[in-house]
């Protein structure tokens, strides 16, 4: 009975539709006999509308001369005839009526909505606008998965996303970290025109991977930011470093050595063992755990020390060269003589190694630089003394052997003129110091 009385009212509805448009026609032919009619346009949009939400139609008209607009769904059923709704269907409403539009909202749409619908504005001829309403249906939450959930560093490993029951298809982007990688999807088309996505990722992980979130980004016109992420969790050898505890610096005999084995892996390394490269670590050595230990040291414990470590994936090891010099020695003091004056130095005490490095030498050359500096001044300061000694010695010495000779006529006379004569010899003596 239900549907009997829609086809009545459907069948009812057309027929005063029918008349209205003869009358409106006949109407029109008579204007257009005393009138000029002006050129009108008629605009409609299309629409895309999430599954669920509300969309809205707008038929629009240009210069309209008072002509009639309607609106008919995608089976060509009136559903707004100017501000009339024919159509029993109160999911549409009237949202504006007026000469120049006819606006209707369709809500709680659904996929059978989808289609063309068309404007109508009734002119000699007919106009017609279409409508296109898409409906979009978002993905549903995707799907991230790998074949193994643990990764040795090396492997390649694969992780797939799945993104199902959207209109349209999806598409599916990857990121590791803050760095996109390229995947590889395939699309397929359900009974239902919708779509499923599935988008594989390969790649060879590292053990910079371990922690790094794997993420599965959907792109859809009807969702934003959907997204699924995976943490890698890799497995890699032990790292292994050697650590020096004492002694700092240059290693001597007698000196006692400390070296700590320090080693990082996962899972956690199972097994630390210290050896000595072609050769027994000494008699008296102490190995307790990670530590090595050896007092006393000699040149015969010269050589390579390797630390090795291992877990479930693998073993790895780093090496200490050690190399022990000579024991310190200090050197006498030197001394510098003069015959007149003795200078005593005495520079700091220097160490001779004979197996010293640069800096050992370097101190040597600047100990022996000012030692000879020094013996230099010193000489420099004699030969003023003595200068100054033999200087204020020196002077014009005078006798009395030819006093009187200046009045003489001749050499003879003047020697005999001569005071005092030979007979005062003894009495002209002279002292040279």
């Amino acid at each position: 009975m239900k549907q009997v009385s829609n086809m009545a009212n459907t069948s009812n509805g057309s027929l005063a539709t029918l008349l209205i448009l003869f009358t409106i026609s006949a109407a029109i032919h008579t204007g257009a006999a005393q009138f000029p009619v002006q050129s009108q346009n008629l605009i409609a949009d299309n629409v895309s509308v999430v599954e669920g939400d509300t969309a809205t139609i707008s038929c629009r008209v240009k210069n309209n001369d008072d002509s009639v607009i309607q609106l008919l769904n995608p089976n060509r059923q009136t559903i707004y005839f100017k501000d009339v709704r024919p159509l029993k269907d109160a999911r549409f409403q009237l949202v504006n009526f007026s000469d120049n539009e006819l606006r209707v909202s369709l809500s709680n749409v659904s996929l059978s909505d989808e289609g063309r619908y068309v404007c109508q504005l009734y002119t000699d001829p007919p106009q017609e606008a279409y409508a296109d309403i898409t409906v979009l249906i978002p993905p549903g939450n995707p799907i991230i998965e790998s074949h193994e959930d643990i990764v040795r560093e090396g492997n390649e490993t694969e992780i797939t996303c799945t993104s199902m029951g959207s209109k349209p298809a999806a598409t599916i982007r990857w990121m590791k970290g803050d760095k996109e990688l390229q995947g590889k999807s395939k699309v397929e088309a359900t009974y239902d025109r919708m779509f499923t996505v599935t988008s594989w990722l390969r790649f060879t992980v590292t053990r910079e991977d371990d922690g790094v979130p794997v993420v599965c980004i959907v792109d859809h016109p009807a969702v934003k930011d959907f997204q699924a992420q995976k943490y890698l969790e890799v497995q890699y050898k032990p790292e292994v470093t050697i650590k020096v505890e004492f002694p700092q610096g240059l290693i001597r005999e007698g000196e006692n050595l400390e070296l700590t084995c320090q080693a990082k892996g996962k899972p956690q390394p199972h097994q630390v063992n210290w050896v000595r490269v072609d050769d027994d670590v000494p008699s008296h050595a102490v190995i307790t755990g990670s530590d090595l230990f050896i007092e006393n040291l000699n040149k015969s414990y010269n050589g390579t020390y390797r630390c090795v470590a291992s877990n479930s994936v693998g073993e790895t090891y780093a090496d200490y060269i050690l190399y022990v010099r000579d024991a310190l020695t200090t050197t006498p003091k030197p001394t510098t003589t003069t015959t007149t004056i003795s200078a005593t130095t005495s520079p700091p005490d220097i160490i001779q190694d004979s197996q010293a490095g640069p800096e050992a030498q370097r101190l040597d050359h600047a100990v022996i630089g000012g030692v000879v500096a020094v013996v230099v001044f010193a000489m420099l300061c004699l030969l003023i003394v003595l200068g100054r000694y033999f200087a204020r010695h020196k002077g014009t010495y005078f006798t009395h052997e030819a006093k009187g000779a200046d009045d003489a006529a001749d050499a003879d006379t003047a020697i005999i003129n001569a005071e005092g004569g030979h007979n005062n010899s003894d009495e002209k003596k002279e002292y040279y110091i």
